[in-house]
């Protein structure tokens, strides 16, 4: 008898110090590079909100096996120099295990080799398509590819027997990347461009493109950029008399374009992810039980409504979550688990990688939605 209790007492001894150390444990340190400040902060600011909301709730949780989280966050002010020079900070000095964001094309790419000479995995935020193809071992993205948004937004004008468009694209890296894009599918989808016209990031009227434009025989006009650029466009449009229909890219899905674009907002049309308009989403809909809890926390916490963009750090957080929880914490563990990720239904869509495509999305992560007495519509 004095044996089995002894026994009971090494068990239980044991136990109380196997949690002691669990409990002990160091947090898992996950790096994050967001455009807090500056022109993109309407990118960066739900992005940064909602990964803080994340990481919280799954620390309330218990956190990751046992161990809590930390989220080290830099405001890149979508500057690429700054992101670099916090990217190598986050990786050298607070020695994360991972890095969310940026939350731009340009800082991405220009992140991406401090990422891969560290051997460090990334899930940027950003849409170009350069960002993940061709396929680096070392980096992910949740923000639908602008492959996509071109393919749906040509599919539309298929659809309204409309052959020939303008572009007016922004001179950056989003805009460069979108443009590419809208010229390279033009053929295949039968569409003729027959005005290409640019502006710059800073510039604050397009009256000059527009005016252009007004003149040729363009049946839509596309826009690709982000705000505040594509808001202009809108109010000068709309300044000038055009009535011909304008398309925006999925650069400014949120509330804020239609803010800034006031009355000019009114029946543009753009491809998004469904959570701006997951309300109006079917019930079969896989990913809108994830969408309007998003929406529905987010707003609770924050009182202003969760979107598109803050979707995109919400899906990475989860990715790392799962890739955490199945193989460990270590950056080589966490990249190869990413890699493996199978139907992750997130916000932005419903998530596949494998070895040969880190962006994981297909056309079906997109809704076509319009600006509808100042709000957004889906588009069935």
């Amino acid at each position: 008898m004095s044996r089995n209790v002894f026994r009971m007492i090494l068990v239980l001894c044991f136990s109380f110090l196997m949690a002691g150390a669990v409990f002990a444990a160091p947090p898992v340190k996950i790096g994050a590079l967001f455009s807090v400040s500056g022109p993109a902060s309407f990118l960066g600011e739900p992005e940064r909100n909602t990964a803080v909301m994340m990481v919280d709730e799954i620390n309330k949780a218990g956190g990751i096996k046992g161990r809590k989280l930390e989220l080290v966050v830099y405001d890149t002010q979508g500057d690429a120099t700054k992101a670099v020079q916090a990217a190598n900070k986050l990786i050298k000095d607070d020695k994360v295990v991972a890095i969310i964001g940026p939350s731009t094309t340009g800082d991405s790419m220009a992140v991406i080799p401090v990422v891969e000479r560290a051997g460090i995995p990334m899930i940027s935020c950003a849409a170009g398509i350069k960002i993940t193809e061709p396929v680096n071992k070392w980096v992910f993205k949740t923000a639908q590819n602008d492959v996509l948004a071109v393919m749906k937004i040509y599919r539309h004008l298929q659809q309204q027997k409309i052959d020939k468009v303008a572009i007016l694209t922004v001179s950056d890296g989003f805009g460069s990347s979108g443009r590419e894009q809208l010229r390279l599918q033009a053929k295949e989808f039968d569409i003729k461009i027959i005005s290409d016209e640019t502006y710059g990031p800073k510039d604050t009227d397009m009256t000059v493109q527009l005016t252009k434009i007004r003149g040729n025989e363009a049946q839509a006009i596309i826009c690709w950029g982000t705000n505040p650029g594509p808001a202009i466009v809108a109010r000068n449009a709309r300044q000038l008399g055009i009535k011909t229909p304008i398309y925006m890219s999925h650069g400014v899905s949120s509330k804020k374009f239609i803010e800034l674009a006031g009355d000019g907002a009114e029946g543009i049309i753009l491809p998004s992810g469904k959570v701006i308009v997951a309300d109006q989403l079917p019930d079969s809909d896989p990913q809108k039980k994830n969408l309007m809890n998003y929406v529905r926390k987010y707003q609770e916490r924050y009182k202003v409504e969760g979107d598109h963009f803050g979707g995109h750090a919400w899906d990475a957080i989860m990715l790392l979550k799962n890739a955490m929880e199945k193989g460990g914490f270590s950056p080589a563990a966490i990249r190869d688990q990413l890699e493996k990720t199978k139907k992750f239904s997130g916000i932005g869509g419903t998530f596949s990688f494998s070895p040969d495509d880190h962006a994981g999305l297909t056309s079906d992560a997109f809704v076509l939605v319009q600006v509808v007495n100042g709000d957004w519509k889906l588009i069935k």
